[in-house]
């Protein structure tokens, strides 16, 4: 074997046993691992932003932060939140492209239930068909994974009863329900904030206005500095309004200012 290439195999092995095993999705490294997948997750990261859903008693908050890439971008046409249905909504996290080709397809399901079954769909099962349509990309050479995680928010109605529903789905097709969640950039970080909360108390009773501060405090905690209204994008889903609504900058200015005079275990002060 001539030296370059002897050479060449011995740096291939000395990066580990990724080598070879992350040229094909398809493909398991000997320790059971899928790379490309591990990747996808990353590039959740690489957006640099962090993003932070709670559910309340009564109603479910979605929180990210608002980075504008360019000064000669309309502040306006730059989201991360988008409705499915009229009363379902999501925060995307991670690739903006895929985030926008994923809701198209929610989108065309939920349209497809409704026109079969004559009612809205769940949230549990919009975030299933999500979960699975995530897993197909994971199995098949010519496809790869989306590098998004979405959190899925909405009211579930059954008879009499309005359940909030929180769900997260991931690029390797796993989902599951949450009290609170977190994705992005520091979302080990955010998770760490909540469980925390949430080890006192592990099922509090939240009211709307404390569900949207205790998910406003978890992302001052974690970016380390105080928020502005025009830094966040917030949307909510409340028992008195079914539908996925926008807070508007003064209402997130209100929150925001409520939260700083708070003296309590939601502002976490240490």
């Amino acid at each position: 074997m001539p030296a370059s290439r002897r050479q060449g195999r011995e740096a291939g092995m000395a990066r580990g046993s990724s080598a070879g095993y992350d040229r094909h999705i398809t493909i398991f490294s000997p320790e059971g691992r899928l790379y490309q997948v591990e990747y996808a997750f990353k590039a959740i990261k690489t957006s640099g932003l962090t993003s932070v859903g709670v559910r309340g008693a009564d109603s479910c908050v979605v929180l990210t932060q608002r980075k504008i890439p360019d000064k000669l971008h309309d502040p306006e046409s730059v989201t991360n939140m988008y409705h499915v249905t009229d009363k379902i909504g999501l925060v995307m996290t991670g690739i903006v492209p895929d985030a926008r080709a994923s809701v198209s397809r929610l989108r065309a399901e939920a349209a497809q239930f409704k026109f079969d079954y004559g009612y809205d769909i769940p949230v549990g099962f919009l975030a299933k068909r999500a979960a699975d349509l995530a897993q197909v990309y994971t199995q098949h050479a010519n496809m790869r994974p989306l590098g998004i995680a979405m959190i899925i928010v909405g009211i579930d109605v059954e008879g009499d009863k309005m359940i909030p529903q929180l769900f997260r789905c991931d690029p390797a097709g796993y989902f599951v329900g949450y009290k609170a969640t977190s994705a992005g950039q520091k979302e080990q970080e955010a998770n760490n904030f909540l469980e925390k909360r949430f080890k006192t108390d592990p099922n509090p009773s939240l009211s709307y206005d404390d569900t949207v501060q205790f998910a406003l405090a978890c992302l001052q905690n974690v970016l380390g500095s105080d928020l502005k209204a025009s830094d966040i994008e917030a949307c909510v889903v409340r028992n008195e309004n079914l539908k996925f609504t926008r807070l508007t900058a003064d209402e997130v200015e209100a929150h925001l200012t409520a939260l700083a005079e708070r003296d309590d275990d939601i502002v976490a002060r240490e």
